[in-house]
């Protein structure tokens, strides 16, 4: 079966860094679009980036310049790469994989309809 774990959250200052990883298992996460979404508590869950199976990255614009996805095929692993972290940003984060790249995903952050296998997220503090 599929799982997909994220891992490295955890509290930091603002301005500060994390790195967070999204391994899988029973998948090859370099043949999938890699979706990445955040809850905060009260709030909706929301896309703000994603990754083709080509390493094409989409990035809303709130995270833009700031957060970085890459892969590391051999580990089947997808990086999110968390720098200069704002107190808006706490939140639940989670990976998902999608089996397609569709035509808006290059415009419109990831639907979270659309991702099929999820992993169970990790907690992102941003605190002073």
């Amino acid at each position: 079966q599929v799982q997909l774990v994220e891992s490295g959250g955890g509290l930091v200052q603002p301005g500060g860094s994390l790195r967070l990883s999204c391994a899988a298992s029973g998948i090859t996460l370099g043949n999938y679009v890699i979706g990445w979404f955040r809850q905060a508590p009260g709030k909706k869950r929301e896309g703000f980036s994603c990754i083709s199976s080509d390493d094409y990255t989409y990035y809303v614009d709130s995270v833009k310049g700031r957060f970085t996805l890459s892969r590391d095929n051999s580990k089947n692993t997808v990086i999110l790469q968390m720098d200069s972290l704002k107190p808006e940003d706490p939140a639940v984060y989670f990976c998902a994989t999608d089996r397609f790249w569709r035509s808006d995903y290059a415009s419109l952050p990831p639907p979270s309809y659309e991702y099929d296998n999820w992993g169970q997220g990790t907690q992102v503090t941003v605190s002073s």
